[in-house]
This record gives structure tokens, sequence and C-alpha cells, in this order.
């Protein structure tokens, strides 16, 4: 957290080493206007276990304003919740068939951003392609592909659903990679997934 002062600037920021009593946790956000998915991960001796995943929905027929709100609120409290050193968020990637689905995936990650600034959580945007290959060995892999390697990776008793939490867990698993040298071993737990609002 922190307090605004002047500038707003940050007077205490949380880095991702300043809780050396806690493990490292890494949250994914597959950033979404209908559907956002979040995955927690903790990284302790031996395992990387799930602390929490699910989808933040929104409706069509609720306003932009109100269907951004949502999502900032959530997340905020997620961040709050979990305590995670690090946010990790799905780039924007240049090759949209749709411009306008790049523009409204824009606004919801502008969000995500804001709510990590004001709790002091470092945030790490990674492109869809670099994940899929770090998670499945193949930049161009399909959400079914994605969702068994998350499955293998983290020792789930079935497949991440839906696909926007398998999207979340595997960039929270890679952001953790980029941290710690290191990726999970099929021995993690995981709770069931749950929807936030």
């Amino acid at each position: 957290m922190y307090v605004e002062r002047g500038a707003a600037e940050p007077t205490k920021q949380m880095g991702l080493f300043q809780r050396p009593a806690r493990a490292l946790r890494v949250m994914g956000v597959d950033p979404g206007l209908v559907d956002t998915g979040f995955g927690v991960l903790e990284a302790g001796p031996g395992a990387v276990t799930v602390v929490d995943a699910g989808v933040i929905s929104t409706s069509a027929s609720q306003s932009l304003e109100a269907r951004l709100n949502a999502i900032y609120g959530a997340i905020h409290r997620l961040i709050q919740a979990r305590e995670p050193g690090l946010l990790v968020v799905e780039d924007l990637y240049t090759e949209y068939k749709f411009p306008r689905t790049a523009i409204l995936m824009g606004h919801a990650r502008g969000v995500i951003y804001l709510a990590a600034r004001q709790l002091g959580v470092a945030v790490l945007a990674l492109a869809p392609a670099e994940v899929k290959r770090a998670i499945t060995g193949n930049g161009a892999a399909g959400k079914a592909q994605m969702q068994r390697s998350v499955q293998t990776l983290l020792g789930l008793a079935e497949p991440p659903r839906p696909s926007h939490v398998a999207d979340a867990l595997g960039l929270a698993v890679t952001g953790m990679g980029r941290v710690t040298g290191r990726i999970p071993t099929g021995r993690g737990q995981r709770p069931a997934a749950r929807g936030a609002s």
C-alpha cells in the first residue's frame, strides 16, 4: 500500500522480495471485458500450489464503465486478499482481426494495472505466444492443449475450466518461471475454481 502525497508518488512499495518470511505468490490475469480469468500460485519448498483461481464475469447489459468498475473492484479485492508479489497480465498482441476487441481489452488491462499500482504490486506483461510456448512448447497452442498442459504442470485432478482460468494460471506459471528460474513439476494442489464479482 502507499499513501498519496503531492503528486501521488508512492511512499512505500511492495517489491517481489520484500516478504522473505512468506513464499513467493504470483497472480496471473487473463483480461477480458466479459470474463477475466485469474489464478494465484505460491512457490513453496518443493512445490507450487494453486492458492486461488476463477473468473470475474460482467454482463453485456451493463455499461462499459460499470463493467470496468466491476473488474477493477474484484481485482483490487483479490490482490488485497491474496497478496501477490507479482501480477502477470496478458499483453496485447498486434494481429487482432477485430480492432474493437483490442480496444476493449485495453480498457480491462488498464483497470487491472491501476489496481496493482494502487496496492504497490509489480506488473509483468507477457505475450500470449510466449506463455503458450513456455507452457506447451508450442506458441500457437489451442485452448484444450493449454488446459491439459496447465493441468499437468500444476498436478491438477482435471483441466482448469473455463479456458480463461487455464490462461491465467499459465501466465502465473510463466511469470513465476521468470522470477525463480523454475517451472512447476506437477506436484501442486488446487482449490476448486470460483467466480468473483
